[in-house]
Order: structure tokens, then C-alpha cells, then sequence
């Protein structure tokens, strides 16, 4: 895998269409024009995680990311947790992609984008992806480059001609709320609303996940993750602007009036043929995002399974030498996202929890990272790969912490007090719920003391 594929990966995976066009009508009804502002808020913090995994996989490049660097850092227990809880979030985080670019499926196709119609789109995407996936790496890199000029220049394309012949409103409604969140506070709708700022910023650790298949990772990778982070976030927030400027009425959207402000915009903007192609633009988006987080999932798969630390290792454990991907994870990739797909079908507003729940694992699994860098460091342990932050490390680590926690907070806060109590903390109970499935199986099961790969030796070898 190539530089620049190894950052497209990264790319397609943290995908500034995906994240702005499923999230944009729930932002903008939730905290109105300056919502566009969590971009920025989460851009920086995730940018400070991206620094402390460079640092990582500099000195650590192994294959699963997450998993291998918590497991040289702190231990086995540590590690199997970390990796269970990544595991499950990219699995999850597969089927909220697909199910997103379901409806833009459907319209394409020409049918009402019904919860049955969303749920067999989505499926479909699923299916075309994984099929890309086992053609092997070199096909993976090049739709994965593919991907990334398609998605660049279609958001510019697109975002350009919003602005030019279809703008609506100035600069200002960034910093007027049009009532959303009431007549108290702003704040929090504004932390509602940001969710889709949440949602943009991961997807660069693909990067680390492929360091096996990546010549000079030590170099490459730290720099392919810091380049994900700014140019994805200066896209994201270019397309969300263009689409912002030109929403014909906020309070519609906010009130709930206008449910879909996207499709109303691109349609009023390029005419019912011309959004058509938009949207084609739009699916190779969210099929390329879907393709990385299907590679980056199986291959953390494939490492938990290579150190036996999963039900079924021995098959997810294999490797396929000459299309160099392991094809039951792969498998296990494709199938646990539909399940996922089709048990959506039990819920109302399915697709806002799956993508609250999805980023809240995946948030997780980075601050057990990044708690588990800053612990190390504390103990003695200065990173010696390639990339290193020098002495700003230990104060970007407690940063990227306390901008990870409070992130995960803002998540699950309740929001929603008219609601059922499980559906008003249905993020937090399922996250607890992953987290007690995987220390239940850790206690009885003990898969940490399975394998004899190198464990804790980041600390060891300062006390030695």
C-alpha cells in the first residue's frame, strides 16, 4: 500500500461527505447555522489524538492499531478490552454508513426511500463493498485513491456552485442560533447539535490499522494521519457551509417543517436529473467510507484473532497471501453489519442511535489508547519511533484525554426527558452493555492469556 492509498484509506474512512450529509438535517434542527462551529471544536481535539497515535505507530506498527498499541502500552487485560470495544464500534460504525447512504440509494434507484427500501439499500452497499475488499489490497488501494478524488472534488464541485449561484444567506447565520434551543441557554443545543462534529473526526487511525501492508509505516502513517485530520475537516466544513448558506428557511428546519433539508437543497440548486448525479457523487462517498472501515475492521479483527484472543480465531486468524487480506474477518465485516441493518428495523429513529452509539465506541477505544499513553508515559516511557512529540508530549496526552471524556459525556448525555428511560439513555446502556458482554467473556473465558505476543513492554522496559 502506497503513501497517498494509505491515506486516502483514512480518508474515504473519516469520508467529509458521509459524516455532513447524514448528520446536516439533524444538526441544523437541533442547533440552527452556528452548529457548523463543532467542526472546528472536534477537528482540534481529535487532531491532538492523532498526534499521540503517530507517536504510537511510529514505535508500534502493527496491524489492528488500537489493539497491538494498548497491548504494548499497558497489558493483556487492557488490550483485550480496548480491542473488544473498537471491535464492536467499527462493526457498528459499518452499518450506520450503510444505512445512511440507504435513502440516497432508493432515491437513485427511483423508490421511496421507505424503512424496508433504506434497510435493502444499505444491505446492497454492504454487499458491493466487501466484494471490493476480497479482490485484495492493490484493488482495495486504488478504489480507495479513486475514492478519494471522486469525494474531493464532487464536495468542491458541488459545495462551489451552492456558493456561487445559490447562496442565500452571509456569513452571519453562522453565529445566529434562529431559536434553536429555546430561549435559555444555547449551549445546550449546541452540544446536541454536535454530533455531527463528533461523527466527522475518526477514521484517520484506518491509517495505522494497514501498517503491515504500508512500506516505512514509522514515517508514512504518523504523517497520512495528521493529513486526514486537516484536509478532511477543511472539506467537511466547506461542504456544510455551502449547504448552510443556501437552506432557503432555518426555521422550517428547526421546527421540523423542512425534514430534509439536504435533498431540498441540492434539488432547488441542480434540478431533479442534475441532483441525481450529485447523488451518484455522493454514494461512491459513502461506498469508499464503507470499503475503508470494512478493511480497517478486519484487519484489527485479524490481529485480536492472530494472538487468539477471539471465539473462531483459527479462521479469523487466516491470511490470504496472494490478495493479502484475511478473509473471514472480512466476513465477519460484511455479515455483523447487516444484522445490525436489519434488527434498525425494530427502532424509531434508528439511524441517530446507531451513529450515537457507533461514536461513542469509537471514542472509547481511543481513550482507553490515549489513557493508556498517558499512564505509560507517567511510569517513564518516551516514545522513540520516528514521529515524537518531544516534550509537548505528556501535555497534548492529558489534552487529548480531557477532550476525548468530555466528548463521550456530551454523547450520552439524556436529552430527551419526554422519552421512555431506555430510550432516553439508550446510548449509555449500550455501551455498558458491550462493555459487560466483553469483561463477562474476559473473566471467564481469560482470552488475554492465549498468546505470547509482547504485552506491557513500553513500561517494562523503562523499569529494566
Amino acid at each position: 500500500m502506497s503513501p497517498w492509498a494509505n491515506f486516502s484509506l483514512g480518508f474515504t474512512y473519516l469520508s467529509p461527505v458521509v459524516s455532513t450529509y447524514t448528520l446536516f438535517g439533524t444538526a441544523l434542527a437541533l442547533g440552527g447555522p452556528p452548529m457548523i462551529w463543532s467542526f472546528v471544536v472536534a477537528g482540534v481535539g481529535q487532531f491532538l489524538v492523532a498526534l499521540v497515535f503517530g507517536e504510537l505507530v511510529a514505535q508500534y506498527p502493527v496491524a489492528g492499531g488500537v489493539y497491538p498499541w494498548a497491548r504494548r502500552l499497558w497489558g493483556k487485560r487492557w488490550a483485550w478490552m480496548t480491542g473488544w470495544v473498537y471491535m464492536i464500534a467499527l462493526l457498528v460504525t459499518i452499518a450506520s454508513v450503510s444505512y445512511g447512504a440507504g435513502p440516497y440509494l432508493a432515491t437513485l434507484l427511483g423508490y421511496t426511500a421507505t424503512v424496508g427500501n433504506t434497510v435493502l439499500c444499505a444491505i446492497a452497499i454492504i454487499v458491493v463493498s466487501t466484494l471490493i475488499n476480497y479482490a485484495g489490497t492493490k484493488v482495495l488501494s486504488w478504489a480507495a485513491i479513486f475514492g478519494f478524488a471522486a469525494e474531493i472534488v464532487g464536495a468542491l464541485a458541488v459545495g462551489i456552485w451552492l456558493l456561487v449561484d445559490n447562496r442565500i444567506h452571509g456569513l452571519g447565520v453562522l453565529f445566529d442560533s434562529f431559536g434553536a434551543g429555546g430561549s435559555g441557554s444555547y449551549l445546550p443545543a449546541f452540544f446536541a447539535a454536535g454530533i455531527i462534529g463528533l461523527y466527522q473526526y475518526y477514521g484517520f487511525e484506518a491509517c495505522g490499522d494497514t501498517a503491515e501492508e504500508v512500506k516505512d509505516p514509522g514515517r508514512v502513517i504518523p504523517k497520512a494521519m495528521r493529513r486526514t485530520i486537516y484536509i478532511g475537516g477543511a472539506a467537511a466544513t466547506f461542504a456544510c457551509l455551502s449547504l448552510l448558506l443556501a437552506v432557503p428557511d432555518f426555521g422550517k428546519v428547526i421546527s421540523g417543517e423542512d425534514a430534509d433539508p439536504v435533498t431540498n437543497v441540492l434539488t432547488g440548486a441542480f434540478g431533479p436529473v442534475g441532483y441525481k448525479i450529485v447523488i451518484a457523487v455522493v454514494l461512491i462517498s459513502f461506498l469508499s467510507c464503507t470499503m475503508s472501515l470494512q478493511a480497517a475492521a478486519s484487519r484489527l479483527t485479524y490481529s485480536y484473532a492472530r494472538d487468539k484472543m477471539l471465539f473462531g480465531h483459527k479462521a479469523l486468524a487466516k491470511f490470504n497471501q496472494k490478495r493479502h487480506i484475511p478473509p473471514y474477518a472480512l466476513a465477519l465485516a460484511g455479515l455483523i453489519p447487516v444484522v445490525i441493518v436489519f434488527a434498525s428495523m425494530l427502532s424509531t429513529n434508528a439511524l441517530d442511535k446507531i451513529v450515537s452509539f457507533a461514536t461513542l465506541g469509537i471514542y472509547l477505544g481511543f481513550q482507553m489508547v490515549v489513557f493508556a499513553a498517558l499512564r505509560a508515559r507517567l511510569k517513564g516511557w518516551t516514545p522513540s519511533g520516528e514521529f515524537t512529540l518531544g516534550r509537548w508530549g505528556l501535555v497534548i496526552n492529558v489534552l487529548a484525554l480531557a477532550y476525548g471524556v468530555a466528548a463521550m459525556v456530551n454523547m450520552v448525555w439524556p436529552r430527551t426527558p419526554d422519552a421512555p428511560w431506555y430510550d432516553n439513555y439508550v446510548v449509555i446502556l449500550s455501551g455498558a452493555l458491550v462493555v459487560g458482554i466483553g469483561l463477562v467473556y474476559m473473566l471467564i473465558a481469560k482470552p488475554f492469556g492465549n498468546s505470547d505476543a509482547p504485552a506491557g513492554d513500553a513500561v517494562s522496559s523503562v523499569r529494566a
